[in-house]
């Protein structure tokens, strides 16, 4: 990398299984409501397995947003940091052809493009089996104090995050954004 850090905030999950598609709707908010410089990347994840390889290869900096099973009470926010992470990001997944993000860690790691920075912000889900379904309540409601963790921890890499006057550009199309969709399935 050059001398000026990149970063990238990622939202993963499946918005088609209700509390799975946290991340995706956490980093689709956080990109409404938050203007960020050139050099930070907000991206939508979604399921895409090892292509996220690219964008760690393209960034330094990597902060997650995702439903993560800690046992927790649903809607709890757990933060892990560093080396920490790969303990947490091997969730269930839908399918056998789903790649789990702890083998993304692995492939930047072996292509030695694993962060140097790195921040999971975790959502203890309560319905991950929903097909179709919206987010339940208490996830919805984590929403909010996700968004909250990211600002600070972008603070503490010394990136500036500024609220937008008006929401930014939907990063989903296609009647799939959190509105759109949840008004559908309503």
């Amino acid at each position: 990398m050059g001398e000026t850090s990149r970063t990238l905030v990622l939202g993963i999950g499946n918005i088609l299984w209700a509390d799975e598609g946290f991340g995706v709707r956490a980093v689709e908010a956080f990109h409404r409501r938050y203007r960020l410089g050139d050099d930070v990347t907000v991206l939508d994840g979604g399921t895409q397995g090892l292509y996220l390889v690219n964008f760690l290869q393209e960034h330094d900096r990597l902060l997650v947003f995702d439903a993560i099973d800690y046992g927790l009470t649903p809607g709890t926010l757990k933060i892990v940091r560093g080396d920490e992470v790969p303990k947490f990001t091997g969730a269930k997944k839908m399918s056998l052809h789903q790649t789990g993000f702890q083998e993304v860690l692995s492939a930047a790691d072996l292509l030695a493009a694993y962060p140097k920075d790195l921040a999971l912000i975790g959502c203890q889900p309560l319905d991950l089996e929903d097909w179709g379904g919206p987010l339940t309540e208490p996830v919805r409601t984590a929403l909010e104090a996700s968004l909250e963790a990211a600002v600070d921890i972008l603070a503490e890499w010394g990136i500036t995050v500024e609220p937008r006057e008006e929401a930014g550009e939907p990063l989903l199309a296609n009647d799939i954004d959190f509105t759109a969709y949840e008004r559908r399935i309503a």
